[in-house]
């Protein structure tokens, strides 16, 4: 798995607390203690989901002074965008053609259109 990037980001997307947390480093930069704050959890547990996350590609920690911040990293979202784009095309081809055996059906069943 660890040499599938869609793969490791998937699975680092599977947890709804690192969802939470990628949602607010999408409104800006955050420290840990920040991201910690909404969270019934402690600082560590919140520490070991942005493990997660970093090694996922999807977070980026900096180190400023005393504080370390993290941000957002999107290029792997956009990886899993491009690989779900491939199916979204598909689904959208097989719906196409339901379409238009539904409506070829209605009108079978209709008679002809007056």
């Amino acid at each position: 798995m660890a040499d599938d990037p869609v793969s490791v980001v998937f699975a680092a997307l599977a947890d709804p607390t690192r969802r939470a947390i990628l949602a607010r480093l999408a409104a800006g930069d955050a420290t840990v203690n920040e991201l910690a704050a909404p969270f019934p959890v402690s600082v560590q547990a919140i520490s070991k989901h942005l493990n997660v996350l970093e090694r996922a590609g999807l977070v980026v920690r900096t180190r400023e002074a005393q504080w370390r911040r993290c941000r957002l990293d999107p290029a792997p979202l956009r990886t899993v965008g491009e690989w779900v784009d491939q199916y979204r095309r598909l689904w959208d081809e097989r719906y196409d053609t339901l379409d238009s055996y539904l409506r070829d059906l209605k009108e079978s069943n209709d008679g002809p259109a007056q």
